[in-house]
Parts: structure tokens; sequence; C-alpha cells
């Protein structure tokens, strides 16, 4: 099971043989609900599956909400590393320059992001969110 993580349904060896046929196969994941931080489920009691660009935006939020090297379930390439820029002392301008760059790299390791657009922060009061616009094999895709 641990290879298949963070991909639902897609081994390493299939995303590295597909990636150099140019042919992933398509993108899965589990439904997501973002305001209780829980999987959905169906009337059945099973996992919702999403495919596509869907399953690109929870993959996305789960990624930027993992923190690296923490879970042994997840692959040393999958999350974001905040927790060592926490405390640390520079301008507005250098952290959200680091900011972005932490972002980008935590989510080109997936092969169906083709590249990160943009990148924009809002904060209110003590709240900070982030849009990240990016094309993927399945086009333009903001979340």
């Amino acid at each position: 099971m641990s290879e298949e993580f963070p991909f639902v349904g897609a081994s390493d060896a299939v995303i590295q043989a597909a990636t150099e046929t140019e042919e992933l196969p398509m993108f899965k994941e589990f439904a997501w609900d973002f305001d209780e931080d829980t999987f959905l489920y169906d009337k059945s009691g099973n996992h919702i599956l999403l495919e596509g660009a869907e399953a690109i935006k929870t993959w996305v939020y789960k990624a930027l909400s993992t923190e690296r090297y923490t879970y042994l379930a997840y692959s040393w390439q999958y999350g974001i590393e905040i927790k060592p820029f926490i405390g640390l002392v520079m301008g507005v301008e250098e952290r959200i320059s680091e900011l972005k760059r932490m972002i980008t790299e935590c989510l080109m390791v997936n092969p169906y992001i083709l590249s990160i657009d943009s990148i924009t922060f809002n904060q209110e009061g003590r709240k900070a969110t982030v849009e990240v616009s990016m094309t993927t094999v399945y086009g333009e895709v903001n979340a």
C-alpha cells in the first residue's frame, strides 16, 4: 500500500511507465470534506472517488496540509516543509518568496501537474489562505 501513496490506484511503476510514454492513467483521489477535514462518504458508507481535475484539487489540499517527513505512510517526496519555516526572522517579501518556493516544490512531485502558474496569498486577521493556479494534464486548475 505504501507504494501507492499519495496516489490512489496507480503505483510508482505505473506512473513511471506512463510518464515515459506520455500517457498517464486517470488521476483518482478520495473525496475530502475541506471544512471538517475528513473523507466524504456516499449513503452506503463507501468512500466517494473523484477523478481528473477535481481529484487534483483534493490532492493539492492534502499535500499542502501534510508536513513532509512526518508520516511513515507517505513517501519523502509528499508534503510540505513548514515547521522549519515557523519562527524564522525574515522580511515579508522574503517570506512570501520562500513560501512560493516551498509550495512549488511540494506540488511539482505530482506528474499530473505540468506547471505552477501563480500562487496568491490572502490574509484576514491571523488567518492566511493560498490560491494556486496550475496547468495539469486536464487543463487549468485553481486550488
